[in-house]
């Protein structure tokens, strides 16, 4: 006879202990959490800033973000959507409007800690690495990339992101390793950088589908037929609403629409006369019911 052993018992799931919600939900890598909001104890209490870069399928998040005890606060934040603002009216999830968005970033937050005119950042956009470095008195303002749970392949999106804020005169610790077109043996390509800056990957690609095939051409940019912008507008749109983000980084709030009828989702309660009248209206309606039936029967 064979006796198994009881591991999972009564005492065991008492000791059980689940991971944390956003762990469960595989939305938080806590490990790389931990490792960027850790700051030194002879700080005294000064927030340890990260970049947070998020994409969805029709924006990108850029935001300013220190851990508290009770939760994440953010400093600052912009988004693709504020883009059109500035002239950029289509292609709002690419690598251009991405690094447009880190840049948007970068002189809003600036500008909030009195640093914008100390701090200009990078105003020719070349492609070339940079790295703020200490003006004055006032130290850079530094953060710390958080990609979350993006896979950090060369020539991410996320890199645009992080190239616009430094460009925008905001200090992160990186290289040029992870940017497009690096290899070992070639090394760092600033030109390739500049082209996807100015999106003119995407310039190159409307022209060759606009040669095979004009319905797909059509089809596949139909919102930048629409908006009227070419393979060749690209990389002037680009230039002007980088210029019109320095000019003015400020957030512009959508005035609050009023609401006139607010929608019910609970039903009202019947009054006594309504509740009397629903039930003559049923008992009216059962009364014929039960008269056309003894008609059919005769």
């Amino acid at each position: 006879m064979v006796f198994v052993k009881v591991v999972k018992n009564k005492a065991y799931f008492k000791r059980f202990q689940v991971k944390p919600r956003r762990r469960r939900e595989g939305k938080t890598d806590y490990r790389a959490r931990l490792k960027l909001v850790t700051q030194d104890l002879r700080k005294y209490a000064s927030p340890r800033y990260r970049l947070v870069v998020r994409f969805t399928n029709r924006d990108i998040i850029c935001q300013f973000v220190y851990a508290r005890l009770e939760g994440d606060h953010i400093l600052s934040a912009a988004y693709a959507h504020e883009l059109p603002r500035y002239g950029i009216k289509v292609g709002l999830t690419n690598f251009a409007a991405a690094y447009a968005t880190g840049l948007l970033l970068a002189r809003r937050t600036l500008k909030k800690l009195n640093l914008d005119e100390v701090y200009v950042g990078k105003e020719t956009v070349d492609g070339e690495f940079f790295e703020v470095e200490p003006q004055g008195e006032r130290r850079p303002f530094r953060a710390y990339l958080d990609v979350g749970l993006i896979r950090t392949t060369t020539g991410n999106k996320v890199f645009a992101a992080m190239k616009g804020v430094v460009d925008g005169g905001v200090d992160i610790p990186h290289n040029e390793k992870r940017f497009p077109k690096y290899t070992k043996e070639e090394g760092f390509n600033p030109e390739e950088l500049r082209r996807r800056i100015f999106g003119q990957h995407i310039a190159e690609y409307m022209k060759l589908v606009a040669e095979e095939d004009k319905s797909l051409y059509e089809a596949r940019f139909s919102q930048y037929i629409k908006a009227g912008v070419g393979p060749d507008d690209l990389e002037e749109m680009y230039k002007q609403a980088h210029s019109r983000i320095r000019a003015d980084p400020s957030f512009e709030k959508k005035p609050k629409r009023e609401v006139k009828q607010h929608r019910a989702f609970r039903q009202r309660k019947l009054t006594k006369e309504e509740k009397q009248e629903n039930l003559k209206k049923k008992i009216e309606k059962l009364a014929m019911a039960s008269m056309a039936a003894g008609h059919e029967e005769e």
